[in-house]
């Protein structure tokens, strides 16, 4: 079987390496820039993107959790001044299997939000990010009938069932993350994300193990990672023809 936990490791450190040394090119480029304060800098227009993703980390944590399944997907949309609509949704499944308790749960789920790239452009080509980001997530889940055996000794044995029950979980989130170009619109990217259940009571009785799109369905707070592989379709780039400088007076 492919070692994905191997290269997730390998990428996820050129990543990191990339990034860093991105953040210095740019901090010397910006400390050695000397144009004169006068100039009129022109207002560009990057032309439009929508990206699609897939989140390959899921790959990953699927094949090392047996008691969860789950698959996301990712479109975005560039706007205007750096911000990016950002619309996320996916799938997938948990078990409970214990000698004195079972069930399992299935979900779908949307996030919505906002990314916002922190890196100045060194040209209409450049496309690469670093940002941070806020998100609105909803999953809607099934549980099935949960079945329950007590042993005692006192009282006597006791079985039974839970019946299923239909649930919905609502979370607000944090994210922040990098995406390098590797080739005319094909990306890599990662995101890391803090999330934060708006109403876990609803959950307490028999909570889903996973729940896909936020994470363990008995925590109120909970950090994931995503490794996105992307494509973006851009069109309508226009070229700039930078205007002239201000005059002294």
């Amino acid at each position: 079987m492919l070692n994905i936990s191997k290269y997730t490791f390998i990428i996820f450190s050129f990543l990191l390496v990339f990034s860093t040394q991105h953040l210095f090119a740019q901090a010397a480029a910006d400390s050695s820039s000397t144009e004169d304060s006068t100039e009129v800098k022109p207002k560009i227009n990057y032309g439009h993107q929508l990206a699609f993703s897939f989140d390959l980390a899921q790959l990953e944590y699927n094949n090392l959790l047996n008691y969860r399944k789950g698959y996301e997907l990712a479109a975005e949309y560039y706007m205007k001044n750096e911000l990016y609509l950002v619309a996320e949704g996916g799938w997938g499944s948990s078990n409970i299997s214990y000698t004195d308790l079972a069930y399992t749960t299935q979900n779908n789920f949307f996030r919505l939000g906002i990314n916002r790239s922190l890196l100045e452009r060194n040209n209409l080509k450049d496309w690469d990010m670093m940002f941070i980001g806020l998100r609105l997530g909803v999953a809607f889940i099934d549980r099935s009938p949960g079945t329950y055996n007590i042993s005692d000794t006192l009282w006597g044995n006791s079985s039974g069932t839970v019946p299923g029950k239909s649930l919905t979980a609502y979370w607000a989130e944090v994210t922040g993350g990098m995406r390098l170009e590797l080739y005319k619109g094909l990306y890599i990217g990662y995101n890391i994300r803090g999330r934060f259940l708006m109403d876990a009571k609803a959950l307490k009785d028999l909570p889903p193990q996973f729940i896909a799109g936020y994470g363990k369905g008995d925590k109120s707070s909970v950090f994931d990672f995503n490794l996105y592989l992307t494509y973006g379709i851009r069109w309508h780039r226009n070229k700039i023809t930078p205007e002239p400088k201000a005059k002294k007076e």
